[in-house]
């Protein structure tokens, strides 16, 4: 089962982008991000004629996540909207448990984590408890012995080599002491970090700003993460980052993040 997350920066801008990637890649789900648009704006006439169910979380012109998964593979026990606070309303994530003939199921989770810039403030309050949020909820999931895979854009650089230019992010809420603690703390609850269980090497982004040429320059950074339980890490067999796609014609700034996980442990 291939897994993908994709940060897709504005659903209907990249829109042919993502119907070719699927043509191409032909992923099993997909975790997108930062769809900007609400639940009715979503192409999802043109997405299930590329043969994948499709459940969203829409926001108008901000946030929003979609799962994506492709038939004969279906969705139950759909989740929108992260326990923990009744009063968010921002559309930030959604789960669902993914199921086949063939295939051992697996819990999904597409995630779009807050910026939590300029910190201190609210903003930076707010990522910190949704992390705490989702730390909390990832751990009553860890008690089902399921097969879960949290995708998405964490807005989170674990480590110095994982920015091109660590000194740069030293003030910025993906960088922030605060923000990394949050993050290992998550990890703590028993999730393999799929892409650095596969692949140690440094330069492996899967961001670059618009601004002042840092895709021409690689001066990159790694948020985009797949965070695997244990049930799931036995199945791992691959993690890739696509980058080839951040080259396209007016791209997103994201570039998909993939891992492949075996039909059985």
């Amino acid at each position: 089962m291939w897994i993908t997350t994709w940060n897709v920066n504005s659903i209907r801008q990249r829109l042919g982008h993502l119907l070719a990637f699927l043509d191409e890649a032909q992923p099993d789900v997909v975790c997108l991000q930062e769809l900007k648009c609400q639940d009715t704006g979503f192409p999802r006439d043109e997405i299930e004629a590329a043969g994948y169910a499709v459940e969203t979380l829409g926001q108008k012109a901000y946030n929003g996540v979609a799962l994506l998964v492709r038939r004969p593979l279906a969705m139950t026990q759909v989740l929108r909207g992260l326990p923990g606070d009744p009063e968010d309303e921002q559309a930030r994530y959604l789960e669902a448990l993914v199921v086949g003939e063939d295939t051992l199921p697996v819990r999904v989770a597409s995630i779009y984590l807050p910026n939590g810039n300029p910190a201190p403030g609210p903003k930076y309050t707010y990522k910190l408890a949704f992390l705490e949020r989702l730390r909390l909820h990832a751990r009553r999931l860890m008690e089902t012995e399921e097969a879960l895979v949290l995708a998405g854009d964490y807005n989170v650089i674990p480590m110095p080599e994982d920015a091109a230019n660590p000194e740069a992010w030293t003030e910025d809420a993906l960088f922030l002491p605060e923000t990394r603690r949050a993050f290992r703390a998550l990890l703590a609850e028993g999730f393999t970090e799929a892409v650095r269980a596969c692949d140690p090497r440094t330069e492996l982004y899967t961001f670059w700003d618009y601004q002042a040429g840092c895709w021409q320059r690689n001066a990159g950074i790694r948020i985009d993460h797949l965070l695997l339980s244990p049930q799931a890490a036995d199945r791992l067999v691959s993690a890739s980052v696509q980058k080839h796609l951040r080259g396209l014609e007016k791209p997103s700034d994201h570039v998909p993040v993939t891992v492949a996980l075996s039909a059985a442990a």
